[in-house]
């Protein structure tokens, strides 16, 4: 006897009955919390099955536990047929469902999230039909989709879990290894500067000497213009006029 139905025989199918209807007919909060109680351990047990210890199995106890009371709320008293059997498929259907939209690392559409579980079942029938691997064409005719929708699913099937970067990849034979982030490629300021140099260089020589020493004490040096002034012996009035005629000489060369 597994730990599941172990859990489910430790209380008769009468008292669990009761206790579901004491709950639909009356909202028996004593009810709801003795059934939530005794089919803790299964819902967790179903959870870990998904989960398989990962960090999103408390999340999925807590959808399993969003199944359980809706299944309570739902369960058919009239019917003869114990109450795990239709809480088991409840549970499981909602936590399907909460990993087919909640827990993928990128976007995806729901159609494709859909046709992904269901090729490989089909594409496992058509392995033994025809004895060989089945075409994308074969695997779409089956599912009656696309062939785009059957690639686009196998695609996005590879963007369930995103990698961190901190993830280590193995970078030689001995064994040593970097993170994702050490390979990833950045932005380098230097590109930008390098091309601004270059447009400065082609564009200074239109600039006289004088308006050069100016360009280059005000912009490169971070003088002021009274400094710039008093370093090249002009005064700051003339340093300003001198300033303006080099920049908008610069700005309409940039331009061509």
């Amino acid at each position: 006897m597994t730990k599941e139905s172990k859990s489910a025989s430790a209380v008769s199918p009468e008292q669990i009955n009761q206790w579901i209807q004491a709950y639909q007919n009356h909202m028996d909060n004593e009810a709801q919390e003795k059934l939530v109680k005794h089919y803790e351990k299964l819902i967790e047990s179903l959870a870990y099955k998904y989960s398989k210890g990962q960090s999103h199995h408390e999340d999925l106890v807590q959808v399993g536990m969003v199944g359980l009371i809706g299944a309570i709320n739902r369960f058919d008293l009239s019917f003869d047929r114990k109450f795990e059997a239709f809480l088991v498929p409840t549970v499981i259907g909602e936590i399907k469902r909460y990993l087919r939209d909640k827990t993928w690392s990128v976007h995806v559409p729901r159609r494709i999230k859909e046709i992904g579980p269901r090729i490989k079942k089909v594409s496992d029938e058509l392995t033994n039909e025809l004895g060989r691997s089945p075409s994308i064409s074969e695997i779409a005719e089956r599912l009656e989709v696309s062939d785009e929708d059957v690639l686009e699913a196998m695609e996005m099937g590879q963007s369930y879990n995103a990698l961190s970067v901190d993830h280590s990849i193995e970078a030689d034979k001995d064994g040593s290894t970097v993170t994702l982030l050490d390979i990833m490629g950045q932005q380098d300021d230097n590109y930008e500067l390098t091309e601004k140099r270059m447009i400065l260089e082609r564009i200074l020589p239109i600039l006289t000497d004088r308006e050069r020493e100016i360009i280059q004490c005000t912009f490169i040096d971070g003088l002021s213009q009274k400094e710039t002034g008093e370093r090249i012996g002009l005064s700051q009035m003339h340093v300003s006029r001198l300033q303006r005629t080099a920049i908008k000489k610069l700005q309409d060369a940039a331009r061509k």
